[in-house]
């Protein structure tokens, strides 16, 4: 009766995962020898577990990544491709995320681009840091929209509760002059205070005339770039090299 009774206790506490632990291990003989300090710390690491793991169950349903499934761990390393080891492991790490800092992920359609930033997404996931995808041209509606409604305040609030925004798709579309200002106020927001993955068919060089206004591509550009890692992508389709079942990165 008393261990029916700890064991509701610790459902009322809401601790589910050591709840259940705690049941399996009346029902193993395997941890019946075990003592009561290993027994405790293999209930706590239960729950531990759990709870890590709904956070980050939590993260990417709020993240909405166009490829969830993505991982560092499948990225494919095709010589020429401009893909390197040691890059994509230093921001494996998600340190630059720490830091505020971004990354440019430039190239032609279909060699990875948006897989690749979704599979760094997944490690600052996997660190328990809190991120969102959008592609721009979307993005943009959602911020023309809100600013329609009253609710432009709170959109930019939202974004900025983000520490790391990925911005797919940039430059595919022509930009209106509010468009800019938008690009502009987000650039700014994420200045110092959290990160952006970009994107883009177009190289970095031709982002000062993607953006037109020459005083706000300037300021644009002066926040994105000089604290930016760059990786540009060469080679064919990873469309084409893959096979249905599976794509990679």
């Amino acid at each position: 009766m008393l261990i029916e009774q700890t064991i509701e206790q610790l459902h009322q506490l809401k601790l589910k995962a050591m709840a259940s632990a705690l049941e399996m291990q009346l029902d193993s003989s395997t941890h019946q020898g075990l003592g009561f300090e290993e027994r405790l710390g293999l209930l706590v690491d239960a729950e531990l577990h759990d709870r890590d793991q709904r956070r980050l169950d939590r993260l990417l349903r709020a993240a909405k990544l166009k490829q969830a499934s993505a991982c560092i761990e499948d990225v494919n390393y095709t010589a020429n491709r401009g893909l390197e080891r040691p890059i994509v492991a230093s921001l494996s790490t998600s340190h630059w995320v720490e830091k505020s800092q971004h990354v440019l992920l430039t190239g032609p359609t279909g060699v990875g681009k948006t897989w690749i930033a979704c599979a760094l997404a997944q490690q600052a996931l996997r660190k328990g840091l809190s991120v969102v995808y959008r592609r721009l041209v979307r993005l943009l509606e959602e911020l023309e929209a809100a600013r329609g409604d009253g609710t432009l305040p709170k959109l930019r609030a939202q974004l900025a509760r983000f520490r790391l925004i990925v911005l797919d798709d940039w430059a595919i579309t022509p930009l209106t002059a509010r468009n800019r200002q938008d690009l502009m106020e987000l650039v700014e927001d994420r200045n110092g205070a959290g990160s952006l993955l970009i994107t883009s068919q177009l190289p970095v060089s031709q982002w000062h005339d993607y953006l037109g206004d020459p005083t706000l591509a300037d300021a644009i550009l002066d926040r994105l770039v000089h604290r930016a890692h760059r990786i540009e992508l060469h080679g064919d389709s990873m469309r084409k090299l893959q096979s249905p079942a599976r794509e990679e990165g």
